[in-house]
């Protein structure tokens, strides 16, 4: 089936992450026949700073990839919490066609236009720790302050759970990582994703004062939409997001450390042309971590089959190698 792709592009990071994509994505799925809107915040009142893609060389390198360079206000949220961007820009999506999106920070390593998805049932990346909530010790636990939750939005929680984890481990509350999510409608699935973030945030129940939303809050509404629409945990089959369709890497310091080999060959050949390699360059982390090899000096620090269990780990054997760098 087609569909859709949703990027978001800004100044810094994220416009070179974006190109990262679009080459991996090009490289990867030849076939893929959608449109890969890269969503543009807009310089407003809620951005000190304007977050548009104001160098040409970069905008032309992501149209030349086939990127769609779209632009969006934001209206509720902005610089203070630029995870909303991805709430908020999915109005920029063609209504009642399948989507997916991605967080830049997404390597696509395989044939994406072969994952089958369900876009009837839509889910999310079950790629992700247990950071919220966070538990203390006289306030209420995970099933409380959960169902708090379900019940203000009038969702059924019993059929949420997984049963199969114990009671109040993390795991067995549905719980997904925003790095990638999908539905068959951007309009009705952005409307109910914004709806439930602003009451949340704005008319949370009594369970989550002692919570911290920020930067969660797209974490904390994001399985109760996808609940609300009959999606789940197993509405897409294991091994292919997150596995060997596409890599969701964070930073790249992070990415040498712990990724596959096929995920880093895909970076490395993906932006190897010199048409892509000169505007690239530009980013230190790329230009060091690729060009410049310092992210085979970070791979040799692991032995990839047997990592540290918490990222915090290699975030800290990274930096005290000397080689960390965002």
């Amino acid at each position: 089936m087609k569909f859709n792709i949703l990027i978001i592009g800004q100044s810094g990071r994220l416009q070179y992450e974006a190109i990262l994509f679009l080459a991996s994505l090009r490289q990867s799925a030849p076939d893929f026949n959608g449109q890969v809107f890269v969503a543009e915040p807009q310089h407003n009142e809620r951005w000190d700073q304007n977050p548009a893609i104001t160098d040409p060389e970069i905008r032309e390198v992501i149209e030349n990839l086939g990127g769609k360079i779209t632009p969006f206000e934001n209206t509720h949220f902005g610089g203070y919490y630029p995870y909303g961007n991805k709430i908020e820009a999915l109005s920029v999506l063609p209504e009642g066609e399948p989507f997916v999106f991605f967080d830049t920070d997404t390597l696509i390593t395989g044939a994406l236009d072969r994952v089958p998805f369900d876009f009837e049932r839509p889910s999310a990346s079950l790629k992700v720790e247990g950071t919220w909530p966070v538990i203390e010790l006289y306030g209420p636990g995970y099933t409380a302050t959960w169902k708090s939750l379900y019940d203000k939005f009038k969702l059924d929680f019993e059929s949420s759970l997984d049963v199969s984890q114990p009671d109040e481990y993390w795991r067995r509350y549905l719980y997904f990582n925003a790095g990638y999510f999908y539905y068959k409608c951007p309009k009705i699935f952005g409307d109910r994703f914004l709806n439930y973030a602003l009451a949340i945030r704005d008319d949370g129940p009594k369970e989550l004062v002692c919570q911290e939303l920020d930067p969660w809050l797209d974490q904390v509404a994001l399985p109760l939409v996808i609940h609300s629409f009959g999606g789940g945990r197993d509405a897409l089959e294991a091994g292919h997001l997150d596995g060997t369709v596409s890599c969701h890497y964070r930073l790249l310091p992070l990415l040498y450390a712990r990724e596959s080999d096929l995920a880093i060959k895909t970076l490395e050949t993906a932006i190897a042309p010199n048409k892509i390699k000169k505007v690239v360059k530009a980013y230190e982390p790329i230009r060091r971590m690729v060009y410049q090899k310092r992210g085979a000096k970070v791979r040799a620090l692991f032995d990839q089959n047997n990592l540290p269990r918490k990222e915090k780990q290699i975030r800290n054997t990274i930096k005290r190698a000397g080689f960390w760098m965002r």
